[in-house]
């Protein structure tokens, strides 16, 4: 059962949430992925965009009404706990921080490697480790002092990671070539879903930078507000993102995986663009990691709140600083470790898969909270009944069937040992009582 949040400090914002999102979203994919799309479906990669535009759209959507009716600290697993109950709860929890994690990791990783290509020390174990240790504790630091310290560090980081990304597209538009643009043939469905499942991982972020619910000023405004704002802002920055990055490579786009930004950069601004924009790149992947450790502690703080997890520690409020400090150091010391013994492309794969799963529990949530609860004024719900919150299902269980026979069997058998692990600790708590 959902308790209601004590001792956290209401003082997030339209602006800060709006940031906070931001920050999450605009990660490490959006400054590699325009040319692994491009390498899948040429000049019609615009259609992926607008295919993963039109999901998180309707996803978000389900999370504003959702969120609006549910605003205590947890974000999704709150949601789908409070609709479907302790098990449902426990999955989403889990699938919430170990998504939330990985992605972290694998955005750690990336973040190490292009700093290897300025700095060759960073080959060395050693040194890897010693600055990822050095970067999580300074971030579990800063965000133990208290939500205030950590969203600033997050909306700091946002105009930094726009700033150069901003610069691209107004200044590189004048270079686009039309021609390059030119859709000779439309893309099959298929072709579609496996470039949108790939794509789909620089969307993601919406569901973490929602887990602050406690610490929100007027929940049933600022959501759905921050989340409108975010969003339009994040997808229609991709689409352009694409449009000016394959405009001016043309067919030299698929070239360059590693850095297709910095690349167009380069055309566009010559050496201090490719400087730029590799800078951009890591200062993005820092806002992420800084944003993540702010966000998913409160999945672990709300799952030892509602006893979901057994550990009460979790939910220790520090006296001076008014955050869930036990849950930040642990979940921050987890990431270190997948940080350490990870690699990019592997955790990628597995978080994208998981967030799908997340959401699907949304919008199913969504369908569920309005049998239960009745809407209270101020209360956001989303036009055209249930349309919304079934197309977004339908569309989930689209890019989930684009995953591998072993992907599959992967996810089934995590859910089957969770619920093992489910079973055994409602049988510890009942013991208990």
């Amino acid at each position: 059962m959902i308790k209601q949040d004590k001792g956290l400090k209401r003082s997030i914002g339209v602006f800060g949430l709006s940031a906070n999102i931001i920050n999450i979203m605009i990660g490490a994919g959006i400054f590699a992925l325009p040319a692994i799309i491009a390498g899948k479906m040429g000049n019609s990669s615009i259609f992926a965009y607008i295919f993963c535009g039109i999901l998180i759209t309707l996803v978000v959507l389900c999370f504003a009404e959702a969120g609006t009716k549910v605003n205590n600290s947890g974000g999704p697993y709150t949601y789908i706990e409070t609709a479907f109950g302790d098990y449902a709860g426990f999955l989403a929890g889990i699938f919430a921080i170990g998504s939330n994690m990985i992605a972290s990791a694998a955005v750690a990783i990336a973040l190490v490697t292009i700093l290897e290509t300025i700095f060759p020390v960073f080959g060395l174990l050693s040194a890897r480790i010693g600055f990822l240790f050095s970067l999580y504790a300074f971030f579990t630091f800063i965000n133990i002092l208290g939500v205030k310290q950590g969203m600033g560090l997050v909306k700091l980081n946002t105009v930094l990671k726009l700033s150069p990304l901003l610069l691209l597209v107004i200044i590189g538009w004048k270079d686009v070539s039309f021609s390059n643009l030119q859709i000779h043939s439309l893309p099959t469905f298929y072709q579609l879903g496996d470039a949108s499942l790939v794509l789909f991982f620089a969307f993601l972020g919406c569901e973490t930078g929602l887990i602050v619910g406690g610490e929100i000023k007027n929940p049933k405004r600022t959501i759905p507000r921050s989340i409108f704002i975010s969003i339009s802002l994040v997808v229609g920055l991709y689409i352009i993102i694409q449009l000016v990055s394959q405009g001016i490579l043309g067919n030299e786009l698929v070239n360059y995986k590693t850095s297709p930004l910095a690349e167009t950069a380069k055309i566009v601004l010559g050496p201090f663009g490719y400087v730029l924009l590799i800078i951009g790149a890591a200062i993005s992947m820092l806002g992420l990691v800084s944003g993540d450790l702010l966000n998913t502690p409160r999945v672990l703080f709300a799952l030892s709140r509602d006893n979901v997890l057994p550990i009460k520690k979790l939910s220790s409020i520090h006296k001076k600083f008014a955050t869930p400090h036990v849950a930040i150091f642990i979940y921050s010391s987890m990431s270190f470790i997948f940080a350490i013994t990870g690699s990019f492309e592997q955790l990628v794969v597995i978080a994208t898969s998981t967030i799908l799963l997340l959401y699907l529990g949304v919008a199913l949530s969504v369908i569920k909270l309005r049998k239960i609860q009745k809407s209270e004024p101020g209360d956001f719900k989303i036009p055209g009944g249930l349309t919304v919150p079934i197309l977004s299902i339908i569309i989930i269980f689209y890019f989930l069937s684009h995953l591998s026979t072993n992907e599959m069997i992967g996810t089934v058998l995590f859910i089957g040992i969770l619920t093992i692990l489910f079973f055994i600790i409602k049988a510890f708590k009942e013991k208990m009582e």
